[in-house]
């Protein structure tokens, strides 16, 4: 929330006008106060009152954070015996649960009573069976934590089974994918990092660090490491991984389906192509599909980068995981859009571990989104 005060634009004023203001505002308006400079102009400089979710928010930057270094360490030390198999045929890597152990412990040590929603269990870990990739969990989730912050073999499993919440409407509670996008992860392109706070079956806070996504769109061979920061009714937020310096963003302000381009899932068994296809067709989108991994879809299309994710059924009995759209939904709320499922219905995030109550994602621009549910409903028909 911008403050009326506004802004100070002249560098030559800081040390004079701009903290006599900061003075009077706390003295008279007794608000915490923080200055945030913009990435748009220049010695700029935004007055903004502090978040009632403030400390949950710098928790959660530095966990994820943490996170996303941990696994660009692992991405540099992988070998074949590090890889396993999940149930759903996803590769899990020792990277997920490194991250999730990181993001537990910084939880846990802030909010001890805050239960945690994760994707992962320690039980691959456990035992004779688990000690090779039980020690190199423990070697890489230590080598980027400082020496006070380390932790034992048995804190790092205790952490990652901490993420064992059923879910449910009422209280607080977080929801963490530690590696969204392993096929991504392991084939070097998208994924990311994802943290969730929900308070009464609602998203609140989403933090999302995606290590392969160029800080700034244009320059797709530039800096990577993007974190994306939004808290409900404060707006949409990137940094990059080195410089703590936010700058707002928000959705593509086309107003045409025919200006739009797609942003999928590179994976066919995640969501439909072809579907895609037909609805893109209908819409009279021409432009090539971009096409990544995971939630960093969600933060493409919150910058403008994109202009409508789908996430079309692949089956009938699919449920989507929270945890696979808690911070993304939120996101894209915030910088601008829409998002509900393929029936027109709100994500509903109050059930469990699950969006038992949806089926499928879209996430467009608001001037577009009508048409794009509409000829979602259209094409999938009998499949919803």
């Amino acid at each position: 929330m911008i403050h009326p005060i506004q802004r100070c634009t002249s560098a030559g004023l800081w040390n004079s006008t701009l903290v006599a203001a900061i003075r009077r505002v706390k003295r008279t308006e007794m608000l915490p106060i923080k200055i945030q400079r913009s990435f748009f102009k220049q010695n700029q400089y935004y007055f903004t009152t502090m978040s009632a979710l403030a400390t949950e928010r710098s928790v959660a930057i530095q966990a994820v954070l943490q996170a996303s270094r941990v696994c660009q360490s692992v991405f540099q030390h992988l070998v074949a015996n590090e890889t396993l198999t999940k149930n759903d045929k996803s590769p899990v890597t020792v990277a997920d649960f490194s991250a999730q152990a990181i993001i537990n412990t910084y939880l846990h040590k802030a909010f001890p009573n805050d239960p945690i929603i994760g994707e992962e269990d320690s039980k691959d870990l456990r035992g004779d069976e688990g000690k090779v990739l039980r020690e190199k969990v423990h070697s890489l989730t230590n080598g980027v934590l400082d020496d006070s912050e380390k932790l034992s073999e048995e804190q790092i499993l205790e952490a990652i089974d901490r993420g064992n919440y059923v879910g449910g409407p009422k209280g607080r509670h977080w929801a963490l994918d530690p590696i969204d996008g392993t096929k991504g992860f392991l084939r070097g392109g998208q994924y990311a990092v994802c943290l969730a706070l929900i308070i009464d079956g609602q998203v609140q806070l989403g933090v999302m660090g995606t290590p392969n996504l160029p800080v700034d769109p244009t320059k797709p061979d530039g800096e990577k490491g993007t974190l994306f920061i939004t808290v409900r009714g404060e707006g949409a937020f990137q940094r990059s991984f080195a410089d703590p310096t936010e700058s707002k963003i928000q959705f593509s302000d086309i107003s045409t389906t025919e200006e739009a381009t797609f942003c999928e899932s590179v994976e066919a068994g995640h969501s439909s192509h072809g579907d895609a296809a037909e609805i893109a067709k209908l819409l009279g989108i021409t432009r090539p599909s971009v096409r990544m991994d995971s939630q960093a879809k969600y933060c493409s299309i919150s910058r403008g980068d994109g202009d409508i994710y789908l996430r079309l059924p692949t089956s009938k009995t699919y449920v989507e995981k929270i945890w696979d759209h808690a911070s993304g939904s939120l996101l894209v709320h915030e910088a601008g859009g829409k998002v509900t499922d393929v029936n027109g219905k709100p994500l509903d995030f109050s059930i469990g571990r699950t969006l038992e109550a949806n089926k499928g994602v879209i996430a467009a621009n608001t001037k577009i989104f009508d048409r794009v549910l509409e000829s979602v409903q259209k094409v999938l028909g009998s499949k919803l």
